[in-house]
């Protein structure tokens, strides 16, 4: 928020669109949660777990900050006291870190399993393991957002510019100001943002190469005929399967990485320029890119359920009531084609 007030035509077109964000992220990310919970062949799938709690990180991110953010926006004034202002921003600083560093566990995770052996994998993603990543996700952010925020670690250096900013005497309206000094700019912005998205990129970096071989030996396959591993028996179907599954599950996630990475650089390149030039971003700008990391929260369940098959099916039953034609076929109820024949009066199965 600053002096740059909105219009009331200006308005009611923020309020009409920030409320469809806020209940498209609510809904959407209720929808994953339900979708893992409640399908059994979704809660075996490890990754689930990290898109279950970043589920839980973005939805309240629409509960917990986006409404106050949108009242502050549309009625422009802040008039909550200063202590929940410094609440709220702590909790938009946490939330948002954590959503990144789950993306992150979610990269090493699909590096794991596609780049290695399966041994390999299960040996590091181990269910302790898990649990001590998922801690670190809402620990490590912590110490970025409440401790430096509540001791004012933020404003060291620039406290006459926040206090002239936080009121504005010719409205006499006051806000809810969260304004950085170069140290915390550098250091919130590297540890929530930088190192988070340069480890992405090597992940699934390899996770592209390693899917785009598995996707070349799978079509030398198919045309060959060949056994899988050169050996004198049948291809391995199951493995093929798998390759295939694996590739098309990194690609959704490296899709749902990107459009994170888009709807939350210009925010966090701007968080580190703005105070290197004299803070002179204009506020709408300022406001532009914290809403757009904000509809971040609200994308990524439509991403699963256009991208990944199985979530899809999920939502389906989800919303159609558990409507049996979208149910995944029992692989015990599978049967291949068989025949009978008679040879010396006994009756065989032919499959």
């Amino acid at each position: 928020s600053s002096s740059e007030g909105f219009g009331v035509a200006e308005r009611i077109v923020l309020l009409t669109f920030i409320s469809a964000v806020i209940l498209m992220a609510i809904l959407g990310n209720l929808l994953v949660m339900v979708a893992v919970c409640r399908d059994r062949q979704l809660r075996k799938i490890k990754t689930n777990y990290f898109i279950v709690s970043l589920a839980f990180a973005d939805l309240l991110v629409s509960v917990l900050v986006m409404p106050f953010g949108a009242i502050e926006l549309v009625q422009d004034n802040w008039i909550y006291g200063e202590m929940f202002c410094l609440v709220r921003t702590s909790l938009d600083v946490l939330l948002t870190t954590a959503s990144i560093l789950h993306l992150c566990c979610i990269s090493l995770d699909r590096y794991y399993a596609i780049c290695c052996q399966p041994l390999v994998y299960r040996n590091k993603m181990t269910p302790l393991r898990i649990a001590v990543m998922l801690g670190g996700c809402w620990v490590i952010p912590t110490f970025i957002s409440f401790l430096p925020i509540m001791q004012g670690w933020n404003s060291i250096g620039i406290i006459d510019l926040i206090q002239q900013r936080q009121f504005n005497k010719a409205s006499n309206s006051t806000y809810c100001i969260f304004m950085v000094n170069k140290p915390y700019a550098i250091t919130c912005s590297v540890v929530a943002f930088y190192i988070p998205f340069l480890l992405m990129v090597l992940a699934y970096y390899r996770i592209y190469v390693t899917a785009r071989e598995h996707a070349r030996q799978i079509r030398v396959l198919q045309r060959a005929g060949a056994p899988t591993d050169g050996r004198q028996h049948p291809p391995d179907q199951h493995s093929t399967h798998r390759m295939k599954t694996e590739t098309k599950a990194a690609k959704t996630l490296c899709i749902i990485m990107g459009c994170f990475c888009l709807c939350w650089a210009p925010f966090f390149i701007t968080n580190i320029v703005d105070p290197f030039i004299n803070y002179t971003v204009p506020g709408k700008l300022w406001t532009a890119f914290l809403w757009l990391g904000y509809i971040n929260s609200g994308l990524n369940p439509f991403l699963y359920a256009f991208l990944n098959k199985s979530f899809r099916r999920a939502f389906l039953i989800i919303l159609c009531c558990g409507d049996e034609r979208y149910r995944r076929p029992s692989i015990l109820g599978q049967t291949v084609p068989c025949s009978t024949t008679t040879i010396n009066g006994s009756t065989h199965v032919l499959r």
